[in-house]
Formats: C-alpha cells, sequence, structure tokens
C-alpha cells in the first residue's frame, strides 16, 4: 500500500490527520529527511495540502508523509513567533469567505484589506460577509453599505448575514457546495455560529466575546478542515488578530489593489511606487476621489511594514 494519496485534514504541529482517497483517516508525520521547496514556513504541511503517504504502522494507524503534491495556491501569513518565516493558513483553495463585524468585535478594514491582497497574490476569489447586522443601528448600517459597496465595485462578492434574523444564512449555507473554502475573520465575528447552521453535525465550539479584550477568544489554534458534504470541505483558520503579508514585493504591492492595477501602466515611470512620485496615476486617481482614502492608508500601511525583512 505504498504511495498511497491523501488529504491533509487537521494539523497540530508534529502530527497532521490524514483522510484516505478511500475516506479512512489516519494519523501521519513527516519523514525524517523531508526535503522542502516552496517558501520558508514554521509548518511545512497545512491543511488542504495533498499529500503522498506510507503506512508506518497499521495496529495504530499512523503513516509517514513521503511528499507534498504540488499546490495549485496557497495562503500564507507572518509567524508570530519566528522573524522571517511564515505560517502556512491552507492550501488548494477554491475561495475565501471572510467574515467581518462593525461592532462586537470591530473590523477594521485595514486588517480586511491585508486578507485581500493575501488572496489577490495567490488569485484565490474572496467573498465578504458583514455578520451580525442586527447588532447595528441606522448610522452603523449606512456604513456597512458604503464599505459594501465599495468592495462590489473592486470585484469581491459581498453578503450582509444575521443569525438572529436568519438573514442571509440560506446564501451563506450555499456558498460551499462543490469548493474547498477558506473561512477567516478576527475572533468573535461569529464565524463558529455561522458555521453550526451549515453543518449542525459539526458541533464546532462557540466562545462567548472576551470583554476584557473585545477581541474575540481564540477558539481554534490550528487551521482544521471539515468534510461539508461531497468534494465540499471547509477550512476554519484560527481566529487572526494579525495578518502580516508576506511573499510580496514592494514594487508588486500595487498590483493586488485591483483598483490600481488598472492604473499602473499611466504613471510616467514604470518603477513607480505610487507614493511621491511626479506624474503618478494612482495619486491622480487617490486626489480624485477615484480610489478610496481607506484603501489608499492600507496601501501605505501594507508597504512600510514589508520593510522588516532585511
Amino acid at each position: 500500500m505504498e504511495g498511497s494519496k491523501g488529504l491533509i485534514m487537521r494539523s497540530t504541529g508534529s502530527w497532521y490527520e490524514i483522510r484516505s482517497e478511500s475516506g479512512k483517516v489516519f494519523k501521519g508525520r513527516l519523514k525524517g529527511k523531508f526535503k522542502l521547496k516552496g517558501p520558508k514556513t514554521s509548518n511545512p504541511v497545512t491543511v488542504g495540502d495533498r499529500v503522498i503517504y506510507a503506512v508506518e504502522d497499521e495496529a495504530n494507524e499512523t503513516v509517514v508523509i513521503e511528499e507534498i503534491i504540488p499546490r495549485t495556491n496557497y495562503i500564507i501569513r507572518k509567524s508570530v513567533h519566528k522573524t522571517g518565516q511564515g505560517q502556512l493558513m491552507a492550501a488548494n483553495v477554491d475561495q475565501a469567505i471572510f467574515v467581518m463585524t462593525l461592532k462586537s468585535p470591530k473590523t477594521s478594514l485595514g486588517f480586511l484589506d491585508r486578507f485581500l491582497v493575501t488572496a489577490e497574490a495567490f488569485r484565490i476569489p474572496v467573498t465578504i460577509v458583514f455578520n451580525k447586522m442586527d447588532l447595528l443601528n441606522e448610522q452603523e448600517e449606512d456604513q456597512i453599505f458604503e464599505y459594501a459597496a465599495l468592495y462590489q465595485e473592486l470585484g469581491y462578492g459581498i453578503l450582509f448575514t444575521s443569525i438572529p434574523r436568519s438573514q442571509g444564512v440560506d446564501e451563506f449555507k450555499a456558498m460551499f457546495a462543490g469548493k474547498v473554502s477558506l473561512l477567516a475573520g478576527h475572533s468573535g465575528v461569529g464565524k463558529s455560529s455561522l458555521l453550526n447552521l451549515v453543518s449542525p453535525h459539526l458541533n464546532i465550539k462557540v466562545k462567548e466575546i472576551s470583554d476584557f479584550a473585545q477581541k474575540g477568544v481564540h477558539t481554534t489554534t490550528y487551521s482544521t478542515m471539515w468534510e461539508l458534504g461531497p468534494e465540499t470541505y471547509l477550512i476554519d483558520s484560527p481566529g487572526i488578530n494579525e495578518l502580516g503579508v508576506m511573499e510580496i514585493e514592494k514594487e508588486e504591492l500595487s498590483h493586488y489593489f485591483p483598483e490600481m492595477r488598472a492604473l499602473i501602466g499611466e504613471c510616467k515611470f514604470n518603477n513607480c511606487l505610487h507614493i511621491s512620485e511626479p506624474s503618478c496615476a494612482i495619486l491622480k486617481a487617490f486626489e480624485a476621489g477615484d480610489i478610496a482614502h481607506s484603501r489608499y492608508l492600507s496601501y501605505l500601511s501594507i508597504f512600510e511594514n514589508n520593510d522588516n525583512r532585511r
């Protein structure tokens, strides 16, 4: 039974849960002399990875991972603990669903933009889900609709949800069929509650928002992959409170902002960084109000942060 194909469903650091093609689940670890190709990361294998494994101990159902099948894409963030290293969040993803809230807790647009840039860099389509709509007053609702219009114009999918009102719940459930989806967002935005509506049998842990930090309590530490149905998988990433952008050169950053990408060829200098250069088409668009203030600020913020790789 050597050289079987499997799918990484869960990672706990050194051990991985691997689902065989017949649906059997094994516990696996990396081969001792595992040669790594690809990004420098604290975790060489991630959920969504397809691997070749060999059975090590049939009685205990343990296997050894011998090879990672080349990925179609992956999502990576800066490692919180190791400078200069990344942490792989997921591989071979068809779409990402980013859940955000205006309050309890508040998701900043800067955080959303960092996620969108990372997804753009790896060509992963994103739908933005504005959750907990029932908590908003009229003014806050208007604010959300304004955000939604901005991102919809940039080509992102938009959905408004509220569990108490059953708003958007059917549409949310329908988004997953036949795809590998990555679900992301701050801790406390309601990902687990929404997921439990999609698949009640999973019974994912839901924790109350921490009053102390209003940032939510981490309910997950490693990404986990759930099988929702035939060919339908969901990757629940850890509640991310920081998202450092990795593997994007400063010169390329504007390519991952759709509204800037459309103007890049119009700048006077072909190596324009769109910060203070003369005759910069992107700066002109920003000054004319064609590029949102929040988006340009996110561009600057990511640009400046990317400088800490020296």
